[in-house]
């Protein structure tokens, strides 16, 4: 039986493991973490997100490098993922956002019959194997019993990108497929906070504060509803992340960029204006806006913080501003602290089944491919297809050699 090697114990490699042993090939898992699946098992601590049930055409507009990210999807979509996890005793179901869930929200029960199944299927796996590379054309490995080569019939690549590097996608690989001559584009953070430059005062009264029933956007993108977070450095959550690739792109091309904030999105333009013109009276100005308007707390202290004092006075300023405030961003947050990464091997590099043109029978797949989603089962959910593909890819060739 043809031997073949799996590097990368997350989704995408796990996905491709199980393809290949299911076309009757040995499998070999290697991960340099103590055990397999540990960014999934954090990705899934709130609530395991698998996927969207959105319709596919709107579900493929979602990506960045859509047109390769399809590919991969037509083969293993949305559909196929909740199958697959049905098939593992994994019932799913779709939340009020749309959002696909198992029933049990969690990530290790379905990973723990996910293990079961491939040892069961024989796939083996090696732990605290870190890759180093090839020597001699053999696979190099650094383990705790010193470093080993293993020669392969074929091998899929599945490392991982830049985030979360404790959890074991530590971009470790990119300067070895650099040295490979493998055409790597710049990892960068995606799905990730900014940095605003906050007054004193503001950060100590409002970090830590959610930034609720607002609507979001940035140069170049339509108005979200959603929510954020005041941090010590800047902002970040789930509205944030969702602006995170064209707000890196501005600031990348520009030098600047700017998140626009709604305060309050159900009222228009006009209707604030006229409620901010009605006489004050004795109300300070603080409470005229939470009595009129409903502005308030950490909405209030935005306002403050970047409006200009007199602006307050003039209520059609001051009615714009409550509808479209500028947040001026100063960079992304590290890699090391965003949810994924965008960049990694081109698809220029890799042929219709993720083998590298140039080095035949080696596969890659998941987050080190060059490709950029928001949260939502996005992101895993082309993790899975890219294994999927990749698995399907060493079959045919192992099958033909």
């Amino acid at each position: 039986m043809s031997h073949t090697a799996v590097i990368g114990g997350g989704p995408a490699g796990l996905m491709a493991a199980e393809v290949i042993s299911a076309a009757g090939l040995a499998v070999d898992v290697y991960d340099a973490m103590p055990s397999v699946g540990r960014k999934f098992l954090m990705a899934g601590k709130g609530g395991l997100n698998l996927t969207h049930s959105e319709p596919l055409p709107a579900f493929l507009k979602r990506y960045g490098n859509a047109a390769n990210i399809e590919l991969l999807l037509r083969q293993f979509g949305p559909a196929e993922l909740q199958a697959w996890a049905s098939g593992l005793g994994v019932e799913t179901f779709v939340g009020t956002s749309g959002r696909v869930f198992p029933k049990e929200m969690k990530a290790a029960p379905l990973l723990r019959a996910w293990v079961k199944r491939l040892r069961e299927a024989g796939v083996r796996f090696h732990m605290r194997h870190r890759w180093q590379g090839w020597q001699n054309g053999d696979l190099l490995f650094e383990t705790p019993q010193g470093a080993i080569t293993v020669k392969p019939s074929a091998s899929v690549l599945a490392l991982g990108g830049g985030s979360w590097p404790q959890l074991g996608s530590d971009a470790a690989w990119v300067p070895v497929m650099r040295a490979a001559d493998v055409d790597v584009r710049p990892l960068q953070p995606s799905n990730c906070g900014f940095d605003v430059a906050w007054s004193d005062h503001f950060r100590e009264r409002f970090a830590g504060e959610p930034v609720k029933f607002v609507s979001v956007n940035t140069e170049g993108t339509s108005p979200r509803r959603g929510e954020f977070v005041i941090t010590d450095t800047g902002i970040e959550g789930g509205a944030i992340y969702a602006l995170s690739a064209p707000a890196r792109e501005n600031l990348a091309a520009k030098g600047k960029a700017t998140v626009f904030v709604d305060l309050r999105p159900d009222r228009t333009e006009a209707a604030l204006t006229g409620d901010l013109a009605r006489p004050r009276g004795k109300n300070s100005l603080s409470n005229h806006l939470r009595k009129v308007v409903e502005i308030a707390g950490v909405k209030a202290g935005l306002l403050r913080e970047f409006l200009p004092a007199a602006d307050f006075e003039k209520p059609a300023l001051l009615a714009r501003a409550i509808k479209a405030l500028p947040i001026p961003l100063i960079a992304p947050r590290p890699m090391a602290e965003s949810i994924s990464t965008a960049g990694g091997v081109a698809f220029t590099a890799l042929d219709a089944h993720l083998m590298l043109r140039d080095h035949p029978g080696v596969f890659c797949a998941g987050e080190m491919l060059d490709w950029d989603a928001p949260t939502g089962g996005y992101l895993l959910t082309a993790c899975f297809a890219s294994g999927y593909v990749a698995g399907k890819g060493v079959a045919a060739t192992v099958r033909k050699s």
